[in-house]
């Protein structure tokens, strides 16, 4: 059975949570990939943004309902909702928009297990990490490719 190791893409693009979401934007598509990890100071993956987060920073705000009882205006839908979107759409970086935390994998890991994570997750891009050290990134390409060669 393959593992991560065998079909990873070894050199990987990062960007950090300070990284423009035009930036990003460009990096995605000059690249011709869905995903990356976002490290920290220390290259450490605390997280990884997405081609559908890009999506999702640019769906339109949604205006929750409520109604008004004796001068008090009652939300029918969790408050929290309001402010995540808010905060989606001032977005400017990708600290603003990332998925956290990342669903790592080691290079021992079987290319079926990884591929049963990206499909109950929904998380197509899986950094590879071994001693805790960032060594590859597996996309769904990665997997597709694994079937399509073996």
């Amino acid at each position: 059975m393959p593992k991560a190791s065998d079909i990873m893409t070894k050199e990987v693009i990062t960007v950090t949570k300070e990284t423009p979401i035009r930036e990003l934007a460009r990096i995605l598509l000059e690249k011709n990939i869905n995903g990356v990890p976002v490290v920290d100071d220390e290259n450490t993956v605390i997280g990884v943004v997405c081609d559908s987060d890009l999506v999702e920073f640019n769906k339109p705000l949604h205006i929750p309902t409520v109604f008004v009882i004796l001068d008090s205006v009652i939300p029918l839908e969790n408050p929290w909702r309001l402010h995540k979107d808010f905060k989606r759409i001032a977005a400017t970086k990708v600290g603003d928009i990332y998925s956290q935390p990342a669903t790592i994998v080691n290079p021992d890991t079987d290319v079926a297990e990884i591929a049963r994570i990206m499909s109950e997750t929904k998380y197509y891009t899986i950094p590879v990490e071994e001693d805790g050290k960032l060594v590859g990134v597996i996309g769904k390409v990665d997997i597709v490719r694994s079937l399509a060669f073996s």
